[in-house]
């Protein structure tokens, strides 16, 4: 997607050990109007109106999530990644090492809201190694639901979660590939 390299290109940041921040528009500030466009196209990407569910997982996959089960007409639903209280003692589990925050959390989602009736697209906002979509597609599998594909927003192709998923098939759309952040310089790949 052209207007998200675009962006990427005049907006993110490079930090240190590979972090690509886009926090101005995407995962701590929210550029509503444009998250609304990436919505659009993880619509035309995904075709279908066999959808029932948008799952992702806490915390900054919530607002593209929730952006794009609109155009579905779809509930989100989320993966806590924090114990609570109020969370239904029958769960879907797996433990998913985070490369951002260098820890295992264990993700659970309710038994409740999850059945073998759902048709569930996966939405996040970043690829990288591709540990949380492995742990949310095994949520949808435990569930009995239809996984029906992977949207990711921006996908780290210098590291090795697409090359994975895509290896076991997985039906993974990206809208922009980082194939490289060296030299404190943004490189995508053409999709």
């Amino acid at each position: 997607m052209k207007a998200l390299e675009d962006k990427i290109r005049e907006e993110g940041t490079i930090e240190e050990g590979g972090i690509l921040k886009v926090d101005s528009f995407l995962n701590h500030q929210l550029d509503v109007p444009f998250l609304i466009e990436i919505a659009k196209e993880f619509k035309k990407l995904f075709n279908t109106d066999k959808l029932t569910k948008i799952l992702t997982i806490e915390t900054s996959g919530i607002a593209i999530a929730s952006i794009v089960a609109q155009q579905y007409g779809v509930p989100v639903l989320f993966a806590r990644k924090t114990e609570t209280k109020n969370l239904d003692k029958e769960t879907y589990e797996r433990d998913v090492y985070s490369y951002t925050k260098r820890k295992t959390y264990k993700i659970k989602v309710s038994k409740k809201f999850l059945t073998k009736d759902d048709h569930v697209l996966v939405i996040d906002d970043f690829l990288a190694n591709g540990e949380a979509a492995l742990g949310l597609i095994d949520i949808v599998k435990q569930s009995g639901a239809t996984f029906e594909g992977l949207g990711i927003v921006i996908e780290k192709g210098f590291q090795k979660g697409g090359q994975k998923l895509r290896e076991e098939g997985i039906n993974l759309k990206s809208l922009a590939i980082v194939d490289s952040l060296e030299n404190n310089e943004i490189k995508f790949r053409e999709i």
